[in-house]
């Protein structure tokens, strides 16, 4: 009870500046909560595991049971969507540009709900240290005040208010900047783990799609030149014999 006494005095002293930043601390809080559980408890770092289930059934062609596979994982996995997407233009024969494409839409978007909201931690905690160093100016305003204009019986106690506002909100200030910067490192850390865990399994996947199937034009083309080097023997073995 004593420190919730002591708090009450301070935001009393520290004046609205107080309730400004308090507000940003609460958005900080709820930021970092929802971001705490989106990035450890519903997602892990598995997409390269899981994306390795999906090798042996593109080598060997079974494309339809890589993309149910794709289908039933995608609630877990944020890979699941990107492989089905590229799988589907690997079996229209579009080619690795087109696969690579597709894929690339899918996770711009898996990335983007990753890194959602984290950005807004650094802009509260500098907007927090800021608004602190405002209540501090604005106090020492009015203790110079006091000191100028103020009845000589009155200075001591506008000088103390002033000086006390400045410094509860410089304090305040603080108190919720380091912590958000802190947290916000951390949060910072584990989405570039979840982003580069993503990318690379998506690339694996990319790499067996692109190099298993190749686009029409380039079938054609390969198959043309293997009947010309056909007719081309054959020609050389009419005019040997």
């Amino acid at each position: 009870m004593e420190a919730f006494s002591k708090i009450a005095i301070a935001f009393e002293q520290g004046g609205s500046w107080m309730w400004a930043i308090l507000a940003m601390q609460v958005v900080a809080i709820a930021i970092v909560v929802e971001r705490f559980f989106s990035l450890y408890f519903k997602r892990k770092v598995t997409e390269l595991n899981f994306a390795s289930e999906f090798e042996n059934l593109i080598r060997r062609g079974e494309l339809n049971e890589a993309i149910n596979l794709a289908r039933k994982s995608q609630s877990v996995h944020p890979l699941a969507k990107a492989v089905e997407t590229g799988i589907h233009s690997a079996m229209n024969l579009g080619g690795k540009e087109e696969i690579q494409g597709k894929m690339d839409e899918v996770l711009l978007a898996e990335n983007s709900k990753i890194e959602q909201r984290t950005a807004f931690l650094p802009m509260l905690a500098n907007v927090g240290t800021l608004t602190g160093l405002l209540g501090t100016i604005v106090g020492m305003i009015k203790s110079f005040a006091a000191v100028t204009y103020a009845n000589p019986m009155e200075k001591a106690t506008l000088l103390s208010a002033g000086i006390s506002e400045a410094m509860n909100t410089t304090a305040y200030g603080l108190i919720m900047a380091i912590p958000t910067l802190v947290l916000y490192a951390v949060l910072a850390n584990r989405a570039t783990q979840l982003s580069e865990d993503l990318n690379q399994a998506a690339l694996k996947v990319f790499n067996w799609l692109s190099y298993a199937y190749e686009p029409v034009p380039a079938r054609v083309a390969r198959q043309n030149q293997t009947k010309k080097k056909q007719g081309t023997k054959v020609d050389e073995a009419t005019v040997n014999a």
